[in-house]
């Protein structure tokens, strides 16, 4: 970790390129763009009409000839010439002129711990596009612990689950590095696409694609007293708009039922780690982080699937940005060896 926090040290811009929100963070800036991965493009010409929230306005509403792209998919960047001219919208073309006159602008980059060589090309040159001469690549389990405040520098076990909108990282991280990580692909969307079809299936009702977590938002502030929650959408056989109230126990249990597979994935990173951190993760626990770390009773889930506490991050979605930015300002130091102790 002592060479990769030199290098980062360097760097003058870092993103979180994730499938739903990017996040650009500038040194000495702070944090400077937090935008949805979404892009509008007209087919006939060409053009970029919108971008970010804009643009993630527009899903299901657009003319034929108007498509909305996600460029960022699993982690991945799949649409390199979409990704950079979004990139460049979200941080402007002065910023981007500015960062040209560099003759050796340095930039980071979030990527997946099990990112193939041409997912890691793909996101240096993505980066390439805003004027960076050289890119470096960070593993995302490791940026988002360190915004988490984990001490990974530490010959100590830390134990991190990135939950984000396809799939899902667990890691056991330890003197600044993995020791054992899986990806499972359970994310927001997933969850997302579970719930619509319970409200189409029990209730004959279709909800607006384009909410993002549509009942699983909703049952956050429904009072426990009131037995569910209201949701809109559309009669499956008229058409006609329609309102329903939904039970709360049936909801979260359709929540639930796929995250099971984030537990196994869980169990299995633990049985292949040394006895030695597991002991350490008893009274640490696991830190949940992502986007989607707030869906409705993950925590618990992972709680009393494992025994050990399980605690969400103070801001989930800006871990791994905030870490990426820690390791860029040198608020994150090496692990320095006490010469008194040779």
């Amino acid at each position: 970790m002592n060479l990769s926090l030199e290098l980062l040290r360097r760097c003058s811009v870092a993103v979180d390129l994730g499938a739903a929100r990017t996040r650009v963070y500038l040194k000495d800036g702070g944090l400077i763009v937090d935008q949805p991965t979404v892009a509008a493009v007209n087919t006939r010409t060409g053009s970029l009409i919108a971008v970010g929230s804009l643009a993630e306005q527009m899903t299901g509403r657009t003319p034929q000839h108007i498509r909305v792209v996600r460029p960022v998919s699993g982690g991945t960047v799949v649409d390199i010439d979409i990704a950079q001219r979004m990139l460049r919208f979200f941080v402007g073309d002065k910023v981007c002129r500015a960062w040209r006159r560099k003759p050796l602008l340095r930039a980071a980059i979030c990527v997946s711990h099990d990112a193939d060589p041409l997912a890691r090309r793909a996101a240096a040159e993505t980066l390439g596009g805003l004027g960076a001469r050289r890119v470096e690549l960070v593993d995302t389990l490791i940026a988002a612990a360190v915004g988490c405040g984990l001490p990974v520098e530490r010959p100590e076990a830390t134990m991190i689950v990135v939950c984000g909108a396809t799939t899902t990282h667990i890691a056991v991280l330890s003197l600044g590095s993995i020791v054992a990580a899986e990806k499972v692909q359970v994310g927001g969307e997933i969850i997302d696409r579970a719930v619509v079809e319970y409200a189409r299936i029990r209730h004959e009702l279709l909800l607006p694609g384009q909410s993002g977590h549509p009942l699983h938002d909703a049952l956050k502030d429904t009072d426990p007293t009131l037995g569910g929650a209201e949701v809109h959408g559309r009669d499956v056989s008229t058409g006609l708009a329609k309102s329903v109230r939904v039970d709360t126990a049936d909801v979260r249990a359709i929540v639930c039922s796929p995250l099971a597979g984030v537990l196994d994935a869980l169990r299995a990173v633990l049985r292949r780690c040394p006895p030695d951190l597991v002991a350490d993760l008893l009274d640490r626990g696991i830190m949940v982080a992502g986007g989607s770390a707030r869906l409705t009773g993950f925590d618990d889930l992972l709680s009393e699937g494992t025994g050990m506490p399980t605690q969400i991050a103070e801001r989930p979605d800006l871990c791994a940005v905030e870490g990426l930015g820690a390791m860029l300002d040198g608020r994150v130091r090496p692990l320095r060896l006490d010469p008194l102790a040779r």
